[in-house]
């Protein structure tokens, strides 16, 4: 089983127009709403790629509700999510039928209790025996201390279960110092935690830092990562308009997935370069286009080097 943790769970809801232009009124073409937040776009991807994934953070409210109805949903997916006083969340997307693209607005979250946050983290430890791999994504609700993630990487670590964390600002920064065995940040993320804005550079220091692997989101570019066994870039063969919401999620299942596979490193980063690169061509996070991903696993250019012994 896959554990994703997503603390500031929330209701994806997408909207579609014709041109999305402003101070103007929109008809609305279509309207779809899925459970939402990082990590539960990747239980949805990991399920989809034949994994076992159980899904845990906050829900709370009339929101919450929906978020755990819909979930019942999702073949393969179990929803050990925490219940909390609070309202989980929105997010809304509106795409623009015309261009392409999308306009994100994401609502900070509910505020975490103390003993709701006590409460989390103890199903979080006894959820851990049973996990493969420890996904924690996203920002933090709340009420939630900064240095949440690093203590939950910890908390894994002590039960030997790897742990990727894909989150910004001092909770990364933060995390990195627990020793995660792999980060995802995107080019801006990786910029504001090392200050450098050149990508191998950012990316070696982010290692340096305490991450066991850095793997970083160049967008259409693909991906870069710097690990102990060497450093590799992953590039599509072509840039692919659409809707980028969720593309990073489906990257960190992509990685997830090749590692409980025990795939090498080549191999996790084309699985994740062409999930995104495919999601990037889905109508709504969490989703990927299936053909579109099995022909770019043979399209994929990965080049790089295997450290020395």
């Amino acid at each position: 089983m896959i554990l994703t943790v997503t603390l500031n769970t929330a209701l994806d809801i997408t909207y579609r127009v014709r041109s999305l232009r402003p101070h103007a009124s929109h008809r609305v073409s279509e309207v779809t709403e899925r459970p939402g937040g990082k990590g539960v776009n990747v239980a949805r991807v990991l399920a989809a790629l034949g994994h076992e994934v159980t899904v845990t953070g906050f829900t709370g409210g009339a929101t919450g509700r929906v978020v755990q109805e819909r979930l019942t949903a999702v073949p393969g997916v179990v929803d050990a999510l925490v219940p909390i006083t609070g309202t989980t969340r929105r997010t809304i997307a509106v795409v623009d039928e015309r261009t392409g693209d999308t306009t994100q607005l994401n609502e900070p979250g509910p505020t975490v209790l103390p003993a709701e946050w006590s409460a989390f983290q103890e199903a979080y430890e006894d959820l851990l025996p049973s996990a493969s791999a420890v996904a924690l994504c996203g920002s933090l609700p709340p009420g939630v201390p900064v240095g949440a993630y690093a203590g939950l990487i910890r908390t894994a670590r002590s039960f030997s279960v790897p742990v990727l964390l894909d989150t910004s600002g001092e909770p990364l920064r933060r995390g990195v110092a627990a020793r995660p065995d792999i980060i995802k940040p995107n080019a801006g993320e990786l910029a504001e935690l090392t200050g450098s804005h050149e990508p191998l550079r950012a990316t070696q220091d982010a290692r340096r830092r305490g991450a066991g692997a850095v793997v970083a989101s160049l967008g259409p570019a693909g991906l870069l990562a710097v690990t102990r066994e060497g450093r590799w870039q992953a590039a599509p063969p072509a840039s692919f308009r659409g809707n980028p919401t969720g593309a990073g999620d489906s990257a960190v299942a992509g990685l997830l997935s090749a590692l409980v596979e025990h795939h090498p490193w080549p191999t996790r980063l084309t699985r994740a370069t062409a999930l995104a690169a495919a999601t990037v061509n889905a109508p709504t996070a969490g989703e990927f286009d299936r053909g579109l991903y099995e022909e770019l696993l043979t399209r994929v250019t990965v080049s790089g080097e295997v450290s020395a012994a």
